[in-house]
């Protein structure tokens, strides 16, 4: 039998981290990386949820608990690519938000790359296609 298409539309990928602080990890993307606050869950007035935006990206951070698991290990095997119009131009711009990133790479498949770390071990990477991609 085949399957039949959907008629639903998926319209955002929004991936939930669990970070050891949330303060820290919500100045790192917002001041280093250029991310805006797009709502928050406050209980007991400490912040505790935020979802945060760039042009078409957003990712969420929780603040993790013990029965969220070990922070040991917590972003390995996941890799968050944002694909940009210019890797270059956006290394420019971390490196002048206090960011010490290696310059641009060109990865085999022909995406200029640019890797950075989160302050609870998540990769990043800001990507862009090179005129051969």
């Amino acid at each position: 039998m085949p399957l039949s298409r959907s008629t639903a539309t998926v319209r955002e990928l929004a991936p939930l981290l669990f970070v050891q602080d949330i303060e820290r990890s919500v100045a790192f993307y917002r001041d280093n990386l250029g991310f805006e606050v797009h709502g928050k869950w406050e209980p007991d007035g400490k912040l505790a949820w935020c979802r945060l935006q760039r042009d078409g990206s957003a990712l969420m951070l929780q603040q993790a608990s013990e029965e969220d698991g070990p922070a040991e290990g917590r972003g390995r095997g996941v890799g968050f690519f944002f694909v940009c119009d210019d890797a270059g131009a956006i290394h420019t711009e971390l490196s002048e938000r206090g960011l010490h990133l290696n310059p641009p790479q060109v990865a085999f498949y022909g995406m200029k790359q640019i890797f950075v770390m989160d302050p609870d071990g998540y990769e990043l990477c800001f990507e862009s296609p090179t005129e051969g991609a």
